[in-house]
């Protein structure tokens, strides 16, 4: 199984690269596949590559769900243990 996330754009280099802040990790992603692509923007991300622009919107209430998404699996290996 993929799992694409999203990422907000921190900086943008040569050669279509970006900074992109992936939940406080920030990597290093292409984006050869979009146009228009912006410092503060959000982008999903899938294998260094940038495949769509998000709304902050979006992208902020994809992020929390991610986030509820982990504190229920700690919750339940905890009560697994």
């Amino acid at each position: 199984m993929c799992l694409a996330i999203p990422g907000k754009v921190t900086a943008i280099g040569a050669d279509q690269m970006a900074k992109v802040d992936m939940n406080g990790a920030v990597v290093d992603v292409s984006l050869a596949l979009l146009d228009g692509v912006e410092v503060g923007d959000y982008v999903i991300v899938h294998t260094g590559f940038a495949l769509s622009k998000l709304d902050a919107q979006e992208a902020e209430e994809t992020l929390a769900l991610f986030a509820q998404l982990g504190e229920l699996m700690a919750e339940e290996k905890e009560n697994r243990a």
